[in-house]
């Protein structure tokens, strides 16, 4: 199939997927969800788009969450529940190949024993506007991290761009989402928050810390289960704490959240051509570029 016959499909598939939603007028407002890699799937021959949602278009909803943040200075680091610790000579990491057909950026995959990737304390995303600081729940999230030190130590996140920006009048929740090696984050590639790294492992930490403002989790496909990849999100507002306990919560913003809220009052770019439907490729105005990522 080329290319062109690719996106005709996808935005038929759009098409279908809007008509189908407008439909669903007694939807719940409570159905808040986060979505990461959309999936490019080949199927007895054919190509369907597993396609990935952030938010819903519930007005209430949006409305409900237009309240303002707390300054940096009055926003706690969160404490994580500790619902599972890891013991260095039991924890062993499921890695296995992302068969979705989701466009990847390969760069092999991590090692099942993180070993001494247990010891990591904090990850630190230096981007073109200055340094996030994230203190790791490592101990409840062990293979998360494992992953994310290993994609830093091979450079996959530099010179990546951070794709997009929900706030609460675009999707009802506020946050950032990164990590598709493949986003432009022009608001106007179609296909952006489908790259991947190629490999998938199972969510840690569920419920483990809610996701208030600070909150960094891993991004997934709506309809996925333990399809975890190399997308992340940053909650920004609270609103966050409405979304199902579906996306593994792996730390807390602990230095440069100025740094972000600058970015969320900059505005978005919304992305007509969305496959998604959902603002899933909604570009903040103010482009955000990771650099580089290490964790230590």
């Amino acid at each position: 199939m080329s290319a062109e016959d690719r996106q005709s499909q996808l935005a038929r598939e759009h098409k279908e997927r809007q008509a189908k939603r407008a439909e669903q007028t007694t939807a719940s407002k409570r159905n808040v969800v986060i979505g990461a890699v959309a999936a490019l799937v080949v199927v007895a021959g054919g190509l369907f788009a597993g396609v990935t949602l952030l938010g819903n278009d519930d007005g209430d909803v949006k409305n409900a969450a237009a309240t303002s943040s707390p300054a940096p200075s009055e926003t706690a680091a969160v404490t994580p529940e500790p619902t599972f610790t890891a013991d260095p000579a039991s924890t062993k990491c499921s890695y296995r190949k992302d068969t979705s057909g989701s466009p990847a950026k390969n760069v092999g995959m991590p090692p099942a024993k993180p070993n001494l990737n247990l010891k990591l304390k904090t990850m630190t995303i230096t981007t073109n506007h200055g340094d996030v600081v994230i203190d790791l729940a490592t101990a409840q999230a062990p293979c998360t991290v494992n992953s994310f030190a290993f994609l830093a130590r091979k450079n996959f996140f530099d010179n990546t761009k951070c794709h997009r920006l929900a706030t609460p009048e675009n999707s009802g929740l506020s946050l950032l989402q990164c990590g598709d090696p493949q986003a432009k984050a022009d608001g106007k590639n179609p296909t952006d928050g489908q790259g991947s790294s190629g490999y998938v492992y199972d969510s840690e930490n569920l419920g483990g810390m809610p996701y208030t403002k600070g909150t960094v989790a891993v991004a997934q496909a709506v309809d996925a289960v333990n399809q975890n990849g190399s997308q992340f999100w940053i909650s920004l507002g609270n609103e966050t704490e409405q979304v199902e306990k579906a996306y593994t919560p792996f730390g807390v913003v602990s230095q440069g959240m100025e740094i972000l809220e600058k970015i969320a009052k900059g505005g978005w770019i919304t992305n007509p051509d969305d496959i998604t439907g959902d603002g899933g490729s909604n570009a903040p105005k103010i482009p955000v570029i990771i650099k580089n990522v290490r964790l230590s």
